[in-house]
């Protein structure tokens, strides 16, 4: 007795799933466009007077929300963002920056740490320090504001897991 077993409807299995797992990534929240500088927020400290007035779309975490009389600062860690311009917290550090929100905001909304995405016009730098070592933060006039919440950052990437042996997975 003879069994031939064919491949061929797994060949194009593989592709299928690929398609079907990239179609669940979420689209990104923000347009970019001719305007949009795509440079880091360390970039732009060192050259703030390249990048004027330039348009950036940045994320990342938290560090400080400040509130003054007519608006808030958001002092932030900069992370590289994915294609849906989520922050990427587990990659190195892009440098920080001041996210300028014309307006209040309730810093307990904002904790250390949120995840954030800011669309924006940079406005300049301010020197001040971080501990006590000199720092220059670039100035981003916001136009957009996003934080993540945790049901968006795991948005499109499958719950899917493989592996040999045995395992427990509580949520």
């Amino acid at each position: 007795m003879n069994m031939h077993w064919s491949f061929r409807p797994l060949r194009w299995l593989l592709p299928v799933a690929a398609l079907a797992l990239a179609a669940c990534a979420p689209a990104p929240i923000y347009p970019v466009t001719a305007a949009t500088v795509t440079v880091t927020p360390a970039q732009a400290a060192h050259a703030p007077e390249q990048y004027a007035k330039g348009a950036v779309i940045w994320g990342g975490s938290v560090i400080e929300v400040r509130n003054f009389p007519d608006h808030t600062e958001i002092e932030v860690l900069a992370y590289p963002l994915d294609s849906s311009q989520r922050p990427q917290p587990n990659a190195q550090g892009l440098g920080r920056f001041i996210a300028i929100y014309a307006g209040y905001l309730e810093a307990f909304n904002y904790p250390n740490g949120s995840l954030v995405t800011i669309s924006g016009q940079l406005d300049g730098s301010r020197s001040s320090a971080v501990d006590q070592a000199a720092y220059v933060y670039p100035l981003v006039n916001v136009a957009q504001f996003h934080r993540w919440t945790a049901a968006e950052l795991r948005a499109g990437h499958p719950d899917i897991h493989f592996g040999v042996g045995v395992g427990v997975g509580i949520r």
